[in-house]
């Protein structure tokens, strides 16, 4: 089990979703603006209270979830 020090799922903060430990910054956000293109140092500008160090880790565990779930897409 890969182990994630700056992600934590409370299920009294934003519906249980994984966030950045101690915000309200949830990982699916940063996985999203970051395939929307936007760049770390524009999420360390929009929440400056988080850390470049946070943000890697919020994408490598985006990344690990989905290769530990199975999800049905559509076919080409």
């Amino acid at each position: 089990m890969t182990e994630f020090t700056r992600i934590a799922l409370d299920p009294a903060r934003m519906g249980g979703r994984a966030c950045i430990k101690g915000t309200r910054v949830t990982v699916g956000m940063v996985a999203g603006q970051i395939g929307a293109g936007r760049t770390i140092d524009d999420l360390l500008g929009d929440y400056p209270y988080i850390s470049r160090e946070d943000i890697l880790e919020a994408v490598r565990y985006a990344a690990w979830l989905a290769e530990e779930r199975e999800v049905t897409l559509a076919a080409e």
